[in-house]
């Protein structure tokens, strides 16, 4: 589970580069530490697919797609690290060397049972806070998808999204994919297993 820092220290985008390199989510909101460990798998394919999709999209359209680890410095003690995000061509001075700069033209975030309240209520409001356009809920318990678009400074109900439907956005003109791809089958249960070794015919003699 996600396990925030309590204490009365404020953090900033300085005290990140402090901590070991292992594989723990480290995002500050507010000025408050929040810690998660790494995703499930169905997570990452989740990610995968959609960052394809978005890759394929830069490619023929300008900008740059990104998958987590990113860090977005919206301001000193409120940094964050979507899941995907993307920043149109035209906001290409938004992206820098060590992290992106600003506001991101979309941001994605992918439901884990550690980060669900995290992505649902308090990024959700910091995104309206600093006025993301558009942001994606990717449920994978709920097999949905919620797109939330800016309107007047603050975000309307969600679009929501299930198996058969496409995926579009507001702010990528021409940008779709299928919902079942961007949610991703559950792994097989064997997928880990070991596979069996191939047995060479026996050559009479």
């Amino acid at each position: 589970m996600a396990v925030a820092d309590t204490g009365v220290r404020r953090y900033t985008y300085a005290d990140l580069a402090t901590f070991p390199d292992d594989r723990l989510r480290r995002e500050i909101i507010d000025g408050e530490l929040i810690v998660t460990p790494s995703p499930v798998v169905r997570h990452q394919m989740a990610s995968a697919n959609i960052h394809h999709r978005l890759i394929l999209f830069a490619k023929s359209r300008g900008g740059l797609a990104l998958a987590a680890p990113m860090d977005i410095v919206l301001s000193d003690d409120n940094v964050v690290e979507p899941d995907l995000l993307y920043v149109r061509a035209d906001h290409a001075d938004r992206i820098g060397t060590k992290y992106i700069k600003g506001v991101p033209d979309l941001v994605v975030e992918i439901s884990s049972p550690s980060t669900r309240r995290l992505d649902l209520v308090r990024k959700r409001e910091l995104y309206q806070r600093y006025r993301v356009p558009e942001y994606w809920y990717v449920d994978l318990d709920a097999d949905r998808v919620e797109i939330y678009v800016l309107s007047n400074e603050a975000y309307p109900a969600p679009q929501i999204l299930y198996s058969g439907q496409k995926l579009e956005s507001s702010q990528l003109a021409g940008f779709t994919m299928a919902v079942d791809e961007a949610l991703a089958p559950d792994p097989p249960a064997d997928a880990g297993a070991k596979q069996p070794t191939p047995t060479m015919p026996h050559r009479p003699d």
